[in-house]
């Protein structure tokens, strides 16, 4: 089969082949039809990663069809239409993963193939109002915006939510899962196109965080937040209390900009904040993630889609975080 090769840090990925997957017992060989790209892939590209290994089949994200299963009890799933779930191994407890979690493209090869290996426990049906790209585009950043805004924060219609850098593809899946469950939504972006562009999606407005005095933008547009969702930090991450609502929710599942600063904790227990962490999701997040696409027949946002073969060039575009929403690659 053909696949995306990644050989060392420092070599362009390569388009070749490679040995088709065997299966054991339980596990099932998907047909990608179509596979996203995500932060996750382009920092390990370029080395920066734990536990990278040479050579790897990166991409957790991808939908297909199901090709052969490793089990006759599983053949009702063959030719059926699938999502992956590449959160595997979350563990025993629902409020954080287990020592043996690990995500689809690394360790295991990933979706960036003609076939991927995974168990049957981690296939879902394609939501059928979707194409092939736009499924794939949901798994990894629709389960984590997913997870932090419901699982995490708790939100609820009428939740003033605030996301902070709304480009990304966990940033669009958060206003588009917020804007579905009728929260208020405003964001942030370094890119005022991007910031149209949400507007356009649902929300009710926005600022460059560029500016400096983009917190005391936000202060004048709306009065305090209920949520606020970050996978940035750094220096900006010291306004988030002053902005947010008693009690509010501040949730992070990432760190692009860097640490969390020097924060007034006064501020933090007076008015009862929550500053909450989150991985990915559980097995039961992912299903409830569908049912609400499902049930509200939302379209995830594709930016740009490649060919399979052209996966260097997409990855060469996130490195510019040009896009809004997410880059697939298509293998149709």
């Amino acid at each position: 089969m053909k696949a995306i090769v990644l050989e060392a840090a420092d070599k362009p990925l390569v388009y070749k082949e490679v040995e088709k997957p065997t299966l054991a017992p339980g596990e099932v060989l998907v047909h990608i039809k179509a596979a996203a790209l995500n932060r996750r892939d382009y920092w390990i590209t370029i080395g920066r990663y734990a536990g990278i290994k040479y050579p790897s089949i990166l991409g957790s994200d991808g939908a297909g069809t199901v090709a052969e299963v490793g089990s006759e009890q599983d053949n009702h799933w063959l030719n059926q239409e699938v999502v992956i779930n590449p959160s595997n191994n979350y563990g025993q407890s629902d409020d954080y993963q287990g020592a043996d979690f690990k995500i689809l493209g690394l360790p295991d090869n990933g979706t960036f193939a003609e076939y991927v290996k995974t168990r049957v426990e981690y296939l879902h049906p394609k939501p059928a109002h979707l194409t092939w790209d736009q499924a794939a585009a949901i798994p990894l950043a629709g389960l984590t915006a997913y997870r932090a805004l419901f699982t995490k924060a708790k939100a609820k219609k009428g939740d003033r939510v605030l996301i902070s850098g709304v480009g990304a593809g966990t940033g669009a899946f958060a206003l588009q899962w917020a804007v579905a469950a009728g929260c208020q939504v405003f964001v942030t972006s370094g890119n005022g196109e991007k910031i149209e562009r949400a507007k356009h999606l649902g929300a009710a407005a926005g600022v460059n965080y560029k500016a400096q005095d983009w917190a005391e933008q936000l202060k004048l547009i709306v009065h305090g937040f209920d949520i606020i969702i970050d996978s940035a930090l750094g220096p900006g991450f010291a306004k988030f209390p002053d902005l947010c609502n008693p009690g509010g929710r501040i949730v992070i599942f990432g760190g692009t900009v860097g640490n969390i600063p020097a924060l007034d904790g006064r501020k933090i227990f007076w008015k009862q904040l929550q500053l909450l962490g989150t991985t990915m999701g559980t097995t039961a997040d992912f299903t409830a993630m569908l049912q609400f696409v499902n049930e509200h027949k939302i379209i995830p946002i594709v930016d740009e889609v490649f060919p399979l073969r052209d996966a260097q060039k997409a990855i060469d575009k996130m490195e510019n975080s040009s896009q809004f929403g997410k880059i697939v690659l298509q293998n149709l």
